[in-house]
């Protein structure tokens, strides 16, 4: 069959493997990302659509997290979403009541159903570990979508762009909570890894502090496009804004 993909980083724009990575913080995570203008980010994602699939009618989002995109985009697709985190997709269904959305595996899912396009954004391709995991999860896509169908990926950081260490903060503040991630995180092998350290307070339950560990496969560019060739697609386009 004959489709299209495209291979994205949309500027300023995580659904793990096996494990879910946002498990103590998935209460909190539109709070912390409430940074992100999320509305700028869906224009582009339009942009891209449109200009490649004009046609299109309905979304799959593969990694969808709480949807938060959704909400601007909801107008003009009809969308889908699936991520592990249980709590993520309830968040989802009640922003996009039409949606469906349910938890599964970026890649083994099976829903029945053929997308125009398929999307994969904030980097959730980069939580599959190894090359046989990626390969399945373009199958899994490709198997999903209807013929000459799009699909839109944002990927991780690849070994060449990868800093050699970082540390960083993110606050929220508001008078009923209080919120200070803290990152540490440096290449290993083949992996980013991401520590998250979180201070959580509220005025009922006082202070919280835990700690996340998340893991980037950081693909190459090769690798990424061996694969989707791989995956029998064809005609690639290719869009590469570093980050």
């Amino acid at each position: 069959m004959n489709y299209n993909f495209f291979y994205s980083v949309l500027i300023d724009l995580y659904i793990s493997k096996i494990t879910v990575m946002f498990n103590e913080s998935s209460d909190i995570y539109d709070l912390i990302y409430s940074f992100k203008d999320y509305e700028k980010e869906s224009i582009e994602i339009l942009k891209a659509i449109t200009s490649k699939y004009p046609n299109c009618k309905n979304i799959l989002d593969v990694g969808c997290g709480t949807a938060e995109h959704h909400k601007y985009l909801k107008g003009k697709f009809s969308i889908d979403g699936i991520d592990l985190n249980q709590t993520f997709i309830k968040a989802a269904q009640k922003k996009n009541p039409t949606g469906s959305y349910s938890v599964a595996d970026m890649s083994k899912f099976e829903l029945n159903k053929k997308f125009d396009v398929i999307i994969c954004l904030f980097s959730s391709i980069g939580y599959l570990d190894t090359l046989e995991a990626l390969h399945s999860t373009l199958e899994c896509f490709n198997k999903h979508l209807h013929a000459n169908g799009l699909v839109i990926i944002e990927p991780w950081h690849t070994t060449e762009n990868y800093h050699n260490g970082k540390v960083n903060m993110l606050t929220y503040d508001k008078d009923d909570i209080k919120i200070c991630r803290i990152t540490h995180s440096y290449p290993e092998n083949d992996f980013s890894i991401l520590h998250f350290h979180y201070l959580v307070a509220t005025p009922t339950n006082g202070i919280k502090h835990f700690h996340e560990t998340h893991q980037f496969r950081m693909f190459s560019i090769n690798e990424v496009m061996n694969a989707f060739k791989q995956a029998n697609y064809t005609r690639p386009l290719r869009k590469i804004i570093l980050r």
